[in-house]
């Protein structure tokens, strides 16, 4: 049976062994209940019209049951993965998981806009650290060279499950009513938060971290967590990737809008071909991340690099599509563009892990989802709807793809520095090494 020797720069993590069809087990569960994630929180939008109807709702209304679940996340993100980093993650991944399945049945069983409202929020509590921890979980069971590869595929499965709730929630909603369409969401959540905890042991795939927990190691406390931000390279890391997610983003979310003004399409069909380019950018994500990995595997800056190429790609061949009046031609350069925008969230994810200390890899990744929110993901989508007011949605599309120059500018520095950065986060784990064995033999 083939072992996953985990990355010596781990820490506490180094010497371990994972076997091979567990750390697969692993992810495969891990990546299931991310994908359980967005299909609990995207299949209201597939319900909407029925909503409307039913309880005479306003957009208004509506969008806040939407955004509420996208508060609570950027709000919740960051101290809950921290606390998910001192009390154990598996555990905490289950309490999650189980969180917003039930809060999902609460929507399903709402009988009015209040009670789906107080739904739609627990919702949000239950989904907020869960991307951030899991893919800590999912780093934690593969070699270092699988980083970014494991970091692009598990962030896609945001894509997929964002799909497969509004696809499966619409077909449910048209055969048996809106209310089973959040049930079956939640059914998909239990089973799965019932089955991790079971399969996914803490002990398996951390052993010595779990030992210095039991051993309250407290010097091993400050010092990790100084590296969120102590190196000019991991800030950089954040900074590049929320200004490229502003991107991606932002065409996701007004594509539909643009196919529905500028290609006379109907809201079903704009809606279906707005779902094949974000499928394009889902699968981007995973292949991106794979070259990333295979082609920098014996020189980890060099994926700095593709970050950097994968901004002005992206920039390129979407400044060439917003150029050209709508047509196939516009369309397939759309796809190719966002094939490569969302890129960087490999290399982006490879580098945070690589310039953070293993203990706070769960709060290391929420400060990556935080300023993916706070400068792409939110901000993106607002800003261009206020330029399309002034200056229409197609000459708004033109800018968008410029920012994607500001993204490589900051790449750019992440790369003078990384090395460097690199070195000195090596140099402070053997200090902390040679702490931790004073401690124990004290002990």
């Amino acid at each position: 049976m083939a072992f996953h020797p985990i990355a010596a720069d781990d820490d506490d993590a180094s010497g371990v062994g994972v076997a091979r069809k567990y750390a697969w087990i692993v992810f495969a569960l891990t990546f299931g209940l991310l994908i359980s994630d967005y299909m609990s929180r995207q299949v209201l939008n597939a319900v909407f019209p029925m909503l409307k109807g039913e309880w005479a709702l306003s957009d208004g209304q509506l969008g806040l049951l939407s955004g509420i679940v996208a508060l609570m996340v950027g709000l919740l993100t960051f101290p809950l993965s921290l606390m998910a980093d001192r009390f154990g993650r598996v555990k905490s991944l289950a309490l999650m998981a189980l969180l917003w399945s039930l809060a999902t049945l609460g929507c399903a069983l709402a009988q009015d806009y209040q009670q789906m409202f107080i739904a739609r929020f627990m919702v949000g509590v239950g989904e907020a650290a869960y991307g951030s921890v899991g893919i800590a979980v999912v780093i934690s069971v593969f070699p270092k060279h699988l980083r970014a590869t494991l970091a692009s595929a598990f962030m896609a499965g945001g894509m997929f499950g964002s799909v497969l709730g509004m696809a499966l929630g619409g077909a449910i909603a048209a055969k048996l009513g809106w209310r089973w369409s959040f049930a079956g969401m939640a059914l998909f959540g239990l089973v799965l938060a019932v089955l991790y905890p079971i399969i996914v042991k803490e002990a398996r795939i951390a052993p010595q971290r779990a030992n210095q927990a039991a051993n309250k190691v407290a010097a091993a406390v400050k010092r990790p967590l100084r590296t969120l931000c102590s190196s000019p390279s991991v800030i950089a890391a954040y900074i590049g990737s929320g200004l490229q997610l502003f991107v991606g983003g932002t065409v996701i979310v007004w594509m539909p809008s643009y196919l529905n003004r500028y290609y006379d399409m109907a809201t079903d069909k704009a809606g279906g071909v707005a779902a094949i380019i974000v499928l394009c950018s889902g699968a981007g994500m995973i292949l991106c991340g794979m070259l990333s990995d295979r082609l920098c595997r014996q020189s980890a800056q060099r994926k700095v690099s593709l970050a950097i190429a994968y901004c002005l790609g992206s920039c390129l061949l979407l400044s060439a599509a917003f150029a050209l009046p709508p047509g196939p031609a516009q369309l397939l350069l759309i796809c190719l563009g966002m094939l490569i925008a969302a890129g960087t969230t490999g290399p982006a994810g490879a580098m945070v892990a690589n310039l953070t200390h293993y203990s706070v890899h769960g709060t290391a990744f929420a400060t990556l989802t935080l300023a993916n929110n706070l400068l792409g993901l939110a901000p993106g989508p607002f800003i261009t709807g206020k330029v399309s007011d002034v200056i229409g949605l197609q000459a708004a599309f033109q800018l968008v793809p410029l920012v994607s120059i500001a993204a490589a500018a900051v790449f750019f520095y992440a790369k003078c520095h990384y090395h460097k950065d690199i070195a000195r986060l090596q140099g402070e784990q053997v200090d902390d090494s040679v702490g931790h064995a004073v401690v124990e033999v004290k002990v």
